[in-house]
């Protein structure tokens, strides 16, 4: 091994880890180069760039806010006091702080982060439509690299959703592409005490050989043709049905689920948060050769009805400060320190953002009548992607905004760019086309360009 990947080994016994495990991830180091993939984090409810990883000191106190800028690991890059943990980690993150489109309500937004595409009709709903365009996960879902029998896309821990609505918000799933592309949902909470994948573990009173039986009388009877179903719709539930049969054998052979298997060391360096937890899960996933993994943002503020998650609407400082800076900053730092030094970062690449920004001057109302004077606005005409791995340069600044935070400057990037960035990554021909069913015509994965940062 090479003197560098000594030291990340060595490194690891910042994360706890014993002599023995440090032993087996010397041998797992020596294995073939990996597949590219992607660990794709969205901070739903759009957190605040301007308080955070773009900060503005010298500009007035009604735009700059109470907190300060701190100094990091990359020269010259600051960010945020209150992520003290993620300052140490920057010289693995480009600060891409050239975000930007125009939709400025949560669900419409959110659909065009998802999705790479500008919203289809007119920003009336948060909610899920049958004519949405298919998330970036969907694509992958139909046109990514499955490894081991695992699902190409997985999505973790929910999809995001406001309580209240009976519908997920937009943008998550296969939409027009079709439903049946879907990515595969891990809909529980990782932290949980006794934490499994429904569906996948095995069952005592099913043993292998039964539920080898069990497959084998499904494939005679699908011998036969029904007569109810067309030769199209039988190759659907046999593909179906042949992925559900590899995905439970691939979760049993591999434990890839099993976050019991970690080490509490481990799993106290994430923090024992729902999105900490959630992280280290989406480590396990590359891990085991999936190729993209989103783990979308949930805590206990989905309750509040003015700010949930990183909607800041109101106590703006207040609500980063003491809830979510803090859950953030322990989980993603821990993350990214466990992927470098596992040597998984130089195939994967890591993207962190939510739909929009945060209004540049404090208790400004932009979209939502709702917006106190301790709180900040949606903005989405410019805000800050965290990006880092898959050959990305570390500790480097791209893209800039004007002196308030409230345009970009320079260096434009889109939604489309994004998920044509990421695609190009995972070895996706972007522009290859898949059928619209909603208004039948041929549609390309991305109309974006491939945003170069290395």
């Amino acid at each position: 091994m090479h003197r560098r990947r000594c030291l990340q080994i060595g490194g690891l016994s910042l994360l706890g880890l014993n002599v023995l495990q440090l032993q087996e991830l010397r041998a797992a180091s020596t294995s073939p180069r990996r597949q590219n993939s992607c660990v794709f984090v969205f901070l739903f409810g759009g957190p605040s760039h301007i308080d955070l990883w773009d900060m503005k000191p010298g500009a007035p106190l009604e735009i700059r806010g109470e907190f300060q800028p701190i100094a990091t690991t990359a020269p010259g890059v600051e960010i945020c006091e209150h992520l003290p943990r993620l300052a140490q980690q920057a010289d693995k993150l480009c600060l891409l702080r050239s975000m930007t489109h125009r939709m400025n309500v949560h669900g419409p937004a959110c659909s065009e982060i998802y999705s790479g595409r500008e919203y289809f009709g007119p920003p009336v709903t948060d909610q899920a439509r049958p004519e949405d365009w298919p998330s970036l996960s969907a694509l992958v879902a139909r046109y990514g690299q499955s490894t081991n029998g695992l699902p190409p896309a997985i999505v973790l821990p929910w999809y995001t959703q406001f309580v209240g609505q009976d519908q997920r918000i937009a943008g998550q799933t296969g939409g027009r592409m079709g439903e049946q592309w879907n990515p595969f949902l891990i809909n529980s909470d990782p932290s949980a005490p006794g934490f499994e994948v429904q569906g996948v573990n095995p069952q005592e009173a099913l043993p292998g050989a039964r539920l080898a039986g069990r497959r084998r009388l499904l494939r005679q009877l699908d011998a036969n043709p029904r007569a109810s179903l067309r030769e199209q719709q039988q190759r659907v539930v046999r593909a179906n049905q042949d992925a559900a049969w590899a995905l439970i054998e691939a979760a049993q052979s591999q434990n890839a689920f099993a976050l019991s298997d970690e080490p509490p060391q481990i799993r106290q360096q994430y923090g024992p948060t729902k999105f900490g937890q959630s992280l280290l899960l989406a480590r396990r996933m590359v891990e085991a050769g999936v190729s993209l993994v989103t783990v979308n943002w949930d805590d206990d503020s989905r309750f509040d009805k003015v700010s949930p998650h990183w909607d800041t609407h109101h106590q703006n400082f207040a609500k980063l400060k003491t809830g979510l800076c803090p859950v953030f900053d322990q989980g993603f730092s821990a993350f990214l320190a466990d992927m470098h030094l596992r040597g998984l970062l130089d195939s994967t690449l890591v993207v962190v953002l939510g739909e929009f920004g945060r209004s540049p001057r404090i208790g400004t109302i932009t979209q939502n009548n709702m917006t106190e004077k301790t709180g900040r606005d949606h903005w989405p005409h410019a805000f800050t992607a965290l990006v880092a791995g898959g050959g990305v340069r570390g500790g480097q600044v791209y893209g800039s905004t004007i002196d308030t935070g409230g345009f970009v400057a320079d260096n434009p990037v889109g939604p489309a760019d994004l998920s044509a960035t990421i695609l190009h990554h995972l070895g996706i021909d972007a522009h290859q086309t898949y059928d619209d069913q909603f208004q039948q015509v041929p549609r390309h994965l991305s109309e974006g360009r491939v945003v170069t940062l290395g």
